[in-house]
């Protein structure tokens, strides 16, 4: 038999930092190679970690709600599998203290004094506990070995008597005054400084260029009030989310060139353009203090229906911090759309080691000429950024024109 280190692999392209959140295994339990092994919280979201090999979880080295760094050994596994390379020493098995990763930290006293910390709950439980002027303590999670999640706060609102939820309600208003009376100078949180590391690298290591044209929404307002009319009971609405998400793809497949990664040193040997297997689509979600970025893979094969289903899943559980981890990364385009309440154009930046990104500007009526006459029409601003190290203007502009064409027309795959 040999041990096999289970480690903490990377996760997206600015992970450094974990907080384990849940063993899904006990140690002396069976495990399979491949198979979900624990649960860790990102700068993103909880994911979980696959066991590295099959055999036995022979013991665990950090415990819940421990900290590790990525590569840090978390586990042992006795395996019957070749030495691949990460096996542990000899004696492991015999004094497994010898073996645990000095990296690995528990958190500190100042966080593990927070309510937060000390009750297991989700980022978004946490959040909407604090906007309801609610303890987590006196919360019944209804999560795995009884995490309190989103849900579980919702309940707990709603049951609350009126005099409780004026005092909540108080409490959150004194909470929020007490945040706003601070200093202006605040603390990046993980996801935030995530966030800023990736923007930095994306504006100073990626020449960007934008191309914009409009887009009329009419035939497409018409083709959803008609398949709204029998739509499977049960299905989830469609939304022009799902259209973009369908047509991006097909626009992708068609010119590839786009769907592609630029990788290594440009002024070196090695620098390549790497294309993707399939239209694997990001969709920018705005979360607490920062965003997220959900991918849809292979969406080139998916009907609208299908793509419906899978977009309110993973924009769901990406509002909930419970995103899967390949649902974290290998997208090579994204879709940002502000909404409603958006403004009528905007810039995105590309978020790396993506090759372009789309930004949708708010629809409204805007008066166009047709045929000589001055019409109404339904119309918002697409503008695409492009890695210039993957794609030029000329190809850029064409992907844009066969997108405005696809979402104007009438060809769509429903299921």
């Amino acid at each position: 038999m040999t041990l096999i280190a289970q480690e903490i692999p990377k996760v997206g392209l600015v992970m450094e930092e974990v907080r384990v959140v849940r063993w899904l295994k006990n140690a002396g339990d069976s495990v399979v190679a491949g198979e979900p092994l624990l649960e860790v919280e990102t700068e993103k979201s909880v994911v979980e970690i696959e066991a590295a090999a099959g055999g036995r979880l022979a013991q665990i080295l950090v415990p819940v709600d421990s900290q590790a760094m990525v590569g840090d050994r978390v586990a042992w596994i006795e395996s019957a599998e070749a030495d691949t390379g990460a096996a542990g020493p000899p004696n492991s098995a015999a004094s497994p203290a010898a073996t645990a990763p000095s990296a690995a930290r528990p958190i500190s006293g100042a966080a593990a004094a927070r309510g937060e910390d000390r009750i297991r709950s989700s980022p978004a439980a946490r959040k909407l506990a604090v906007e309801h002027g609610m303890e987590l303590g006196g919360i019944a999670g209804t999560g795995p070995g009884g995490r309190v999640q989103l849900e579980d706060v919702r309940r707990s609102a709603d049951a609350a008597s009126p005099e409780e939820s004026a005092t909540q309600a108080k409490s959150a208003a004194q909470a929020r005054s007490a945040a706003q009376a601070k200093s202006a100078t605040q603390t990046l949180t993980p996801m935030r400084r995530a966030l800023a590391r990736a923007m930095t690298l994306s504006n100073t290591t990626i020449p960007q260029f934008t191309v914009s044209r409009s887009v009329d929404w009419s035939v497409l307002q018409v083709l959803r009030g008609e398949l709204d009319a029998k739509w499977p009971s049960g299905s989830p609405p469609l939304s022009l989310t799902d259209f973009l998400l369908q047509a991006v793809a097909r626009s992708l497949i068609e010119f590839p060139a786009l769907n592609a990664t630029f990788s290594g040193d440009a002024n070196s040997a090695d620098a390549r353009i790497v294309a993707a297997g399939g239209a694997h689509i990001g969709l920018v979600v705005a979360v607490d203090n920062g965003l997220l970025v959900p991918v849809i893979h292979d969406v080139e094969r998916l009907g609208l229906a299908q793509i419906a289903r899978r977009r309110r899943d993973c924009v769901e559980r990406a509002l909930q911090g419970r995103l899967k981890r390949e649902e974290a990364e290998g997208a090579t385009f994204s879709i940002s759309n502000l909404g409603a309440d958006g403004p009528d154009r905007f810039t995105a930046i590309i978020n790396p080691p993506q090759s372009a990104i789309l930004a949708v500007g708010r629809r409204r009526d805007c008066v166009v000429a047709r045929d000589g006459a001055a019409v109404v029409r339904p119309q918002s601003d697409l503008t695409l950024t492009v890695d210039h190290r993957v794609a030029d203007g000329r190809l850029a502009a064409r992907f844009l024109a066969r997108l405005i064409a696809i979402l104007e027309g009438r060809d769509w795959r429903l299921d």
